[in-house]
């Protein structure tokens, strides 16, 4: 088992402590988010695929070696693009667990695609995050849970998005990279590349 999976040290140690289960397949994305949510002062818990998520939470039909009763996340975020099993595969899953569902999810991508952001906020995500992740981002994300509006902002988004046909003229969600029409030459491979490994010596 990798040093950056599964790892029984990240649990919170306390019932304050806001925890988040990250899933990545990709390492430097897994690195990036974990060190830029540490930075924020969450617990983090990283895993490599949608697979080892359902483990490590208990719904894969197992029982869970840590014990999935006493796992506490306030948070889950996860990749969309991944082999195996997708983030939005993954993000029906949870919701559909009566211990989990309640755990907003929030969903990550280096591809603006609105049908897909359209599909998993209709699913439960409680947002859409554009990559490369930003500490802004998480920062914001960490006042937006202390708030407790994930719930109510999502539901407000998607009636939002049901009356109009029109993307453009939906005013701005709590996050800045979220739904925001992107420079095509911005989330080419090498240009995200270029920008991950920024990030990767930024947070270090």
């Amino acid at each position: 088992m990798g040093n950056d999976v599964l790892r029984l040290e990240d649990l919170p140690c306390s019932s304050g402590d806001l925890h988040v289960l990250a899933v990545d397949d990709s390492y430097v994305d897994r690195k990036v988010i974990e060190r830029l949510l540490k930075i924020s002062s969450f617990k983090v818990t990283v895993v490599e695929s949608g697979t080892r998520a359902l483990e490590y939470l208990g719904l894969d039909g197992q029982k869970s070696s840590i014990g999935f009763e006493s796992v506490k996340v306030n948070l889950i975020m996860t990749d969309y693009s991944m082999p195996g099993m997708t983030g939005y595969e993954l993000l029906k899953k949870i919701k559909e667990s009566s211990m989990f569902r309640e755990i907003p999810v929030v969903i990550m991508s280096s591809e603006n695609i609105l049908t897909r952001i359209d599909r998993c906020l209709e699913e439960g995500a409680e947002e859409f995050l554009l990559k490369p992740v930003k500490l802004a981002d998480v920062k914001r994300l960490k006042e937006f849970i202390m708030k407790g509006e994930g719930k109510e902002s999502r539901e407000k988004e998607c009636r939002k998005r049901k009356r109009s046909d029109n993307y453009s003229a939906l005013p701005p969600t709590p996050f800045s990279s979220v739904c925001c029409p992107c420079d095509p030459s911005s989330s080419s491979p090498s240009a995200l590349s270029s920008k991950k490994s920024r990030l990767l010596a930024e947070v270090e």
